[in-house]
């Protein structure tokens, strides 16, 4: 007889469903039982794989957050929630039946639920009462705040609705899901309203080892709704992984997570919500680290329903499955130098060819970005185009292509071209294989199991792919001539079989299959050299799951010895050879990813090695060069590592040892690096893949850079903002800071060489949000403007002249105070005040009373989530107009001014989603004012110029980095031209944008920051007639200043 869920999802193919509309209700008075203030705390869900218990306790207060912003505090409910995993064992019947309840409003839907979970109508009202009229994604208010609702955390110690929902779902049987139905019925239809996030790796992880529960190939379900996050680096943080510990970290291929960022209480956490019955098959694991466990899941669209649809039509998952979803896997990838440029470097040390120079101390400015396809993971060099130019050529992984970039012989690239190549290009390398004196390329298509070459023209372009079988799992590929006929041949090491192949190559171009030769487990990386003095090349491969190399020593006839095993450390990787002591013997070093060391293996002569020596590098050591990068003429060793983001510089002594290494941050997740003179000027440059990012980081040696590297001044705990001004008339810039966390504000007293005294700190409102400095008294001495997010007001403190201010004056405005500016709006020479009310949908404006104090706030609409303000005259009216940037309508609103301090009623124009900050300046030299928006979800800056008339042309965008927040409009380089200068909270860096006279922005250069910058100024700090930064880092507690170096 057929099951009664069977029954049911047979009736689901066949019945219709009405959609309901939605009916009012309200709870009784005795359902209004709890009238305190909301207020967050935490309940920790304790998760095994075979029970689940929730037990609360206390956490930080439920605030509203902005992980980009001002407006930031720590949150762990995320957090929390991926620390819990689902039961993989759980023999659950689908989820079925609620779509048959009807579609009702918040309060109703949740009045079954009022005896399960305390204090659950005070949670309601506050959803709703944060839910704007209009939500985002053409949501109701009460769909969209019942997402939101889910995102709340209960106070005293009481489980959240998220937690018993969560539990319930993956531990109970279905029956006692019933009184969840009608808020199920809503919430699940907010979802399924949204759109599938474009498929995409998300991450999860809990504290615990779990990688037994999930052998390669069983198949998971998780029945409950699952929070994953898209930024990697939010599991490192100490609250949650850390970096010790016990830690199983979850890669998940998702192809139907939504996106609920915003109708989140937490506005802007990164988080992805994964819906019940995720069916997902685990492709693989390993273990970098030790206690570290990385599970590879992927997502499947279920034979059966696992989760009714909420109402007919309903899409679940995506309509459209993605070719390149379903080619991808996770699996950390590698790469090395190619014997190319390993000859070059050695033939370059060893003779001395370069030109002596003395010792560089300080070898690189900062990194150049350029976009090419998704996850690229190898970077090849070449003269494609048969000039003096050094273009280049990127794999891209997830999308199964290879981008070339031209060089133009100044260290930056231009004109990006695709190519279509296999499935899960790894590593591209450049050679001439037809003897056409043209460069070809060979890439390694890990999926497919193939090589691939693509023969050059010679003017930059290539013919289509001519691919050869291999082994299972390709990673890497080296040429060489392994059987001394003048033609190069290919070695490709294997991971899947542990082996290596040797295709020997044919006069035009073509290869044919040699033989197979076995190395140890699961090799990644390959080197060819002459490494016992015969004349014929060997090889060196690394061996990552049993911590060795193999070498094959070469007989000249294109077949090799059997393998010689040499113990390193660790999880080797990635493995160069070069002459490191000067003694013309072949040396080797090999990155170790387990214990984040470079081995250093000095070569006898007769093909053996003497034992390791191991430095330290960063974490996960993912690529390895070695090169002469200080032109001493001694061979340097320079790795990236994947797991902090940084490039590791090893100086060469000359006599096989090495200097402790030096670090440089080059970018998210880097795969690879390549070392050549990009800008020639007889200095070693490097490139850098970095494979979430979707760009490669260009860092050319020292020449004229742009700005120095950063000093750091400790201040509060999360510095949301700063201002810079003299305030003690000594005719130095002091700054003031806000500390979101402390309710201070931190005073730095300036030297003249652009160095700052020890601070001094002012107790000022809850949760200081933004601060300007300015004179509103007329009293020639400057005092500060604060808004206080926590008790929705903005404080004046009056300045005495001498650093020291009076004590805060306090003001009402709107709800949650975020930005603020000042101005004369109503022409009485007086300093007036406007603040965005990022909690609703207004901005105030407070007029100067005359006497330093201000009068009554003045209202007005514009739209959800007004983030930041600017004013400026943009009609030529010699009135000062507001524009305002929404955070969640996409939308800026313009105010014009009337002159005597009121505005018009707003006008709106659509430029990008999450709309941050907005500043005005003339970048084309019109005499009309033109605006710089920064987009935070699609990491772009917009430039609207305007008419003159109070319009704007259409937006011109340009790629900066993650969560772009803070711009500056200023000439930094001193060529007349305005410039802008964006931090981006994300990516913990300031990308630089130079302007020319049309208003037109170059290519963006990335300078690091600390962690979380969430504010930005200039001010020539020590007197050089020179723009220099400052920059507030959040998390760090600390400021940053760039000093500009320029010509």
């Amino acid at each position: 007889m057929m099951k009664t869920h069977d029954k049911k999802l047979a009736e689901l193919a066949t019945t219709n469903y009405d959609q309901f509309e939605l009916r009012n209700t309200s709870f009784t008075d005795e359902y209004f039982n709890d009238k305190r203030q909301l207020l967050g705390k935490g309940c920790n869900t304790e998760e095994k794989i075979q029970t689940t218990v929730c037990t609360c306790g206390h956490s930080n207060q439920l605030r509203s957050r902005n992980h980009r912003g001002i407006d930031v505090i720590p949150n762990d409910r995320i957090l929390n929630q991926m620390n819990a995993i689902n039961d993989i064992i759980a023999n659950l019947d689908p989820i079925i039946g609620y779509a048959e309840e009807p579609l009702v409003s918040l309060t109703e839907a949740c009045a079954p639920l009022v005896t399960i979970i305390d204090n659950l109508s005070i949670y309601v009202q506050q959803a709703l009462n944060e839910t704007g009229k209009s939500p985002a994604d053409r949501l109701t208010v009460d769909e969209s705040a019942a997402i939101r609702l889910y995102t709340f955390e209960w106070e005293d110690g009481h489980c959240s609705l998220y937690a018993a929902l969560n539990r319930t779902l993956k531990t109970d049987a279905r029956h006692n899901l019933r009184p969840y139905f009608k808020y199920l019925k809503l919430f699940l239809t907010a979802l399924a309203k949204l759109s599938c996030v474009p498929p995409l790796v998300l991450w999860r992880g809990v504290t615990k080892d779990l990688s037994v529960q999930f052998p390669p190939g069983t198949s998971v379900i998780w029945w409950s709704f699952t929070s994953c996050t898209t930024s990697l680096p939010v599991l490192q943080n100490n609250m949650y992984l850390g970096d010790d510990g016990k830690r199983t970290l979850f890669s998940v291929e998702a192809i139907n997570g939504r996106d609920i960022r915003a109708h989140s209480h937490f506005v802007n956490e990164d988080e992805v919500l994964l819906l019940p019955g995720t069916q997902m098959i685990v492709q693989s694991q390993f273990s970098p680290a030790p206690d570290l466990h990385i599970i590879h899941l992927k997502q499947i669209v279920p034979e059966e329903i696992l989760l009714e649809p909420p109402f007919p039509g309903a899409c679940l998952y995506p309509k459209t499955r993605y070719s390149w979803y379903r080619k991808k896997r996770f699996v950390v990838p590698i790469c090395s130098l190619t014997i190319l440029l390993i000859t070059a470097i050695i033939l370059g040390s060893v003779l001395g060819t370069r030109s002596s120079k003395s010792t560089c101390n300080r070898p690189f400015e900062a990194s150049k970005k350029y976009s090419v396809g998704s996850n690229p993971s190898y970077v090849a060099l070449g003269h494609f185009r048969n000039d003096r130019e050094i273009d280049i050529a990127v794999t891209n992984r997830e999308v199964n292509s290879v981008t070339v970039l031209f060089g133009d012989g100044h260290g930056t690239f231009k004109y990006p071209w695709l190519y279509d190549v296999g499935r899960g290009p790894l590593s591209v390398l450049s050679y001439d294989f037809n003897s056409d004196k043209n460069m070809d390329l060979v890439i390694t298509n890990q999926y497919s199991n193939t090589i691939g070459i693509m023969l050059g023209n010679g003017d930059g372009y290539f013919r289509p792919m001519q691919n050869y079988d291999v082994g299972q799992h390709p990673t890497y590929t080296i040429a060489a001539d392994f059987n001394n006929d003048t033609t190069l041949d290919l070695a490709v090491v294997n991971s899947g079989d542990n082996n290596v192949n040797v295709l020997l190559g044919n006069a035009d171009g073509t290869f044919r299959r040699s033989s197979n030769y076995t190395v140890g487990l699961s090799p990644t990386s390959i080197v060819s050299a002459d490494f016992n003095g015969d004349a014929y090349f060997d090889l060196a491969v690394t061996n990552s799951n049993d911590d060795s190399i193999s070498v094959l020593l070469g007989n000249g006839n294109g077949s090799f010895r059997d393998q010689l095993k040499y113990s390193v450390s660790s999880g080797p990787y990635s493995i160069v050879a070069a002459d490191f002591d000067n003694d013309h013997r072949i040396d080797l070093a090999v990155a170790n990813q387990g214990d984040d060391t470079v081995s250093v293996l000095l070569g006898i002569g007769d093909g053996a090695f003497h034992s390791p020596r191991n430095y330290s590098v960063g974490r996960m050591p993912q690529s390895i060069i070695a090169v002469d990068i200080d032109n001493d003429r001694k061979v340097d060793l320079a790795v990236v590592s994947y797991a902090d983001a940084t490039l590791s510089i090893l100086r060469g002594n000359g006599d096989g040892t090495f200097e402790t290494r030096k670090a440089y941050t080059v970018g998210k997740f880097p795969y690879c690096v390549i070392a050549a003179d990009f800008n020639k000027d007889k200095i070693m440059d490097f490139a850098a893949a970095l494979y979430t990012d979707k760009m490669i980081t260009i860092l050319p040696g020292l020449g004229n850079g742009t700005f120095a590297n950063r000093l750091n001044y400790t201040v509060g705990r999360y510095p949301a903002s700063l201002t810079s001004a003299d305030f003690n008339n000594d005719n130095q810039l002091d700054l003031a800071v806000v500390n979101y966390r402390d309710d201070t504000v931190s005073i730095l007293f300036g030297n003249a060489d652009g160095t700052f005294q020890i601070r001094t700190s002012y107790a000022v409102g809850n949760y200081p949000a933004s601060i300007i400095s300015v004179d509103v008294n007329n009293d020639a001495q400057l005092d500060l403007v604060v808004t206080q997010q926590r008790n929705n007001s903005i404080s004046t403190m009056l300045g005495n002249g001498n650093g020291t201010f009076q004590t805060p004056k306090f003001y009402t405005v709107g709800n949650q105070p975020r930005s603020i500016i000042s101005a004369d709006f109503n022409r009485d020479n007086q300093i007036d005040i406007a603040v965005t009310d990022y909690g609703g949908s207004t901005i105030s404006v407070l007029l100067n009373d005359k006497n330093g104090t201000f009068k009554n706030a003045i209202s007005y609409t514009v739209g959800n989530g007004p983030w930041s303000l600017a004013s400026s005259d943009f009609n030529n009216d010699n009135v000062l107009d507001i524009v305002v940037t929404n955070h969640f309508l996409l939308t800026i609103s313009i105010l014009f001014g009337k002159g005597d301090g009121t505005f018009h009623a707003s006008i709106e124009y659509n430029v990008g989603r999450y709309l941050a900050t907005v500043i005005s300046a003339d970048f084309n030299h019109d005499s009309n004012m033109d605006l710089a928006i920064a987009n935070q979800w699609d990491n772009m800056v917009s430039i609207l110029h305007g008419r003159g008339n109070g319009t704007f042309e259409l937006a011109r965008n340009y790629v900066v980095g993650r969560s772009p927040d803070s711009m500056i409009a200023a000439d930094f380089n001193n060529d007349q031209k305005t410039d802008l200068a964006i931090i981006n909270f994300d990516d913990k860096t300031l990308s630089m944008l130079l302007g020319d006279a049309n208003g037109i922005f170059s290519f963006e250069s990335i300078y690091p920051t600390g962690n979380g910058p969430s504010s930005l100024k200039s001010a020539d700090l020590n007197n050089d007639n020179k723009l220099d930064l400052l920059v507030t880092n959040f998390y760090d507690g600390d400021l940053s200043v760039l000093l500009n170096i320029c010509d």
